[in-house]
């Protein structure tokens, strides 16, 4: 390597100007005495006095009180820089007003013209030790909040590749403590949205945070896990922190919740059918039975004209029996495929429904009962649509549930003149349904105890009844008219 001639050499002063220069904290003391010969600024500004001041000082007049850093020990530790070139030991220096400074510091032995010395350069390290105990406490806190709450967190890489994982996160994913993580769809099934998902759908959602379902199969059942999914840098492949927490009693609360939503469906379609049971086999006896009479005119009709009496068939009579008979068949079928569509429904879905069409959908089977308990049917409708939202066939079942009811009552109680009256109204915030009768009234509270008074029945209509409304939100009651009989109704909230 060859110099330039023409640069300036540095003598000695440069080189005291250039540790005067610098921001590291530097002593020199002598390697026999261990004396202090030289101080730089930024060691006199951290001890607070000036090189003069310095140099009469011993070990324990400008370091701490505590045992660890006695003289003794301070010379020992400038004594083995001076026997093998180097020592370092982090040391508390006290500076004039009494701070205590924590140092990370240096010994090196050198050798000045003078003879040989020791060089000290040392740090104030306050500031580190302080950020490393705060980095300590919050690693613990974290520790502890793994241990002792449900939060599972997991770091990911761009290719969903797991890099950690807390205790709980891998009790819940079932992963072996002594064997790589590997990628988190070893171990679950991601879900976004209630759809099955990929990593790499989450990682395009994630800017920065989305949220994720993990279905995690194991030997016990199906666990769910549900939380946030976040970005954590920009930089190339970026790295996740997932969140999550253990879901699974209520997921299996919904799906628990759910059937039994569809037993009691089944059960109030069931009850339904058995009470529509009766008035619609009344109904279908009479056209069934003129069916059949008019088809029995026509064959006779037939006969008479076809035996050997020269008579000539009335065509015009068969074909007018006929023709009865198929009007009469039509109206058997009719009334047929109406119970199968009412009572052949499904699904229990809540959607914006004004009550006027559930009681328009129940009032034909309602007057079939009714008729045929010469019971006259009234309904009295709202000024306004009453849009509430709800489950309708189930809805529809509770309207049928009070209006059989309320029918049986009136047969019971034997009187003339009797109406059913059907009422549709807005209350305050909610839609209401009433159904009025003419009977005997009720002494009680028809929804306590076993929900029924009927000497024969098991109370299952007003039982239902009772779980459909409140189910969806909404209150059911029944109460005595001030003029005779008793009202049943429930309110839902409106749609709007």
């Amino acid at each position: 390597m060859s110099v330039d001639p023409r640069a300036p050499e540095l003598v000695s002063g440069d080189f005291v100007a250039m540790m005067s220069a610098v921001q590291l904290c530097v002593l020199v003391h002598d390697a026999e005495t261990k004396n202090i010969l030289w101080a730089n600024p930024a060691a006199c500004a951290l001890l607070e006095w000036d090189v003069s001041e310095l140099r009469p000082l011993k070990a324990n007049d400008m370091s701490s009180s505590a045992q660890q850093y006695d003289r003794v020990l301070g010379r020992a530790w400038l004594q083995d820089a001076v026997d093998h070139g180097v020592s370092r030991i982090e040391w508390h220096y006290r500076s004039r007003s009494g701070r205590i400074v924590p140092t990370d510091a240096i010994a090196t032995r050198v050798e000045l013209a003078q003879g040989p010395a020791v060089m000290v350069q040392f740090r104030d390290i306050e500031r580190e030790q302080h950020i490393a105990q705060e980095l300590r406490l919050a690693t613990s806190y974290i520790d502890a909040l793994a241990r002792q709450t449900s939060t599972a967190a997991l770091m990911a890489d761009h290719a969903g590749v797991l890099h950690f994982a807390t205790d709980s996160a891998m009790a819940l994913i079932g992963a072996d403590l002594h064997q790589p993580l590997g990628a988190l769809e070893r171990h679950a099934r991601l879900r976004m949205d209630g759809a099955v998902a990929g990593w790499d759908e989450v990682v395009a959602a994630a800017v920065p945070v989305t949220w994720i379902q993990l279905e995690v199969r194991g030997p016990a059942g199906v666990a769910w896990l549900e939380g946030s999914v976040e970005r954590l840098n920009d930089t190339e492949g970026g790295t996740f922190l997932l969140l999550l927490h253990d879901v699974s009693d209520r997921v299996h609360g919904e799906v628990e919740r759910l059937r039994e939503a569809q037993r009691e469906n089944y059960l109030a379609r069931y009850n339904a059918m058995g009470d529509m049971a009766m008035a619609i086999a009344h109904e279908l006896g009479q056209p069934l039975a003129a069916a059949g009479n008019y088809l029995g005119g026509a064959l006779a009709r037939v006969s008479n004209g076809s035996a050997d009496h020269g008579e000539r068939v009335d065509l015009e009579g068969v074909t007018r029996g006929i023709e009865s008979a198929r009007r009469q068949i039509e109206r058997a079928s009719k009334i047929v495929e109406a119970s199968r569509s009412f009572v052949g429904h499904l699904q229990h879905v809540a959607e914006p429904v004004d009550l006027h069409d559930v009681v328009a959908e129940c009032e034909y089977f309602v007057r079939l009962r009714a008729t045929a308990a010469d019971i006259e049917v009234v309904v009295e409708p709202s000024a306004s649509p009453v849009v509430v939202r709800c489950e309708r066939v189930l809805t529809e079942q509770v309207v049928l549930n009070f209006c059989f009811n309320a029918i049986d009552e009136m047969a019971a109680a034997g009187t003339s003149g009797r109406t059913l009256r059907i009422v549709v109204r807005r209350g305050d915030g909610v839609g209401v349904v009433a159904v009025e009768d003419d009977g005997r009234g009720i002494t009680r509270d028809p929804f306590a105890d076993n929900f029924t008074s009927k000497d024969r029945g098991s109370g299952i209509g007003l039982a239902l009844s009772y779980r459909i409304i409140t189910r969806q939100r909404g209150s059911v009651w029944a109460e005595r008219r001030d003029e005779g009989g008793s009202r049943f109704s429930f309110a839902l909230p409106l749609a709007d």
